[in-house]
Order: structure tokens, then C-alpha cells, then sequence
């Protein structure tokens, strides 16, 4: 089992992946006028993320109340 320093870092470094697509998802930097749908690309990967960013907190709030 890994120790709680290394889960909240692979919890930063998936929350970090996962703001890095949602913003290139978005297209920040474009600036028209026109409507712009957006079709996601990387919906597979964002949703793993997400998932695994719910587990590794469901992990973290576990490990704290086995503590107190």
C-alpha cells in the first residue's frame, strides 16, 4: 500500500492532467464571435482521470479516519 505522500502526489499529478485537457478542450486563447460547439476529444481520458481522482480521495478520507 502506498503512503499517503505518494497518493495526494499521483492525486496532484491527475488533477494536473486533467485541468491541462479540460483547457485544451475549452480552447482557452481563442477569441471569436461566432458560437463555437465544442466536440470532445478526450473524453475517455478525462473520465478515467476523474475516476481515478474520486479513488484516490475516497483513499485519502479513509486514511484519515483510520487515524483519528
Amino acid at each position: 500500500m502506498s503512503n499517503r505522500h505518494e497518493i495526494q502526489q499521483e492525486l496532484a499529478q491527475a488533477e494536473n492532467r486533467l485541468s491541462d485537457l479540460r483547457n485544451s478542450e475549452s480552447g482557452l486563447g481563442v477569441h471569436e464571435t461566432q458560437t463555437v460547439t465544442i466536440e470532445p476529444s478526450c473524453g475517455d481520458e478525462m473520465q478515467s482521470l476523474r475516476d481515478e481522482c474520486s479513488q484516490l480521495r475516497a483513499i485519502l478520507e479513509a486514511m484519515e479516519a483510520s487515524e483519528d
